[in-house]
């Protein structure tokens, strides 16, 4: 097999993984005041993300894809988290 043969079957697993990752993914609920809610919830979210990607999660495009978003929803939820606990003490 060429490198090209490689890099476009690549490509077309790439193209195949992005469009399974389109759209959304599901929703995940945590208690905002327990850290291990917070961290299943996040696993949860990781789940659903590798369930959508399946095998092309080794593919080298992708794979830098996937971190990054994982890592952008981790995010997400903590910051969710803690304006949860904001709002509460405000109230």
């Amino acid at each position: 097999m060429t490198g090209f043969e490689k890099l476009a079957r690549q490509l077309e697993n790439a193209q195949k993984a992005l469009e399974d990752i389109g759209g959304k993914l599901g929703s995940v609920t945590f208690d905002p005041n327990d850290p291990g809610s917070i961290e299943a919830a996040i696993k949860a979210m990781e789940a659903m993300i590798d369930e959508r990607v399946g095998s092309a999660a080794s593919n080298p495009i992708i794979a830098p894809l996937v971190t990054g978003m994982k890592e952008q929803y981790r995010k997400a939820i903590l910051e969710r988290a803690a304006t949860a606990r904001l709002k509460k003490v405000d109230e």
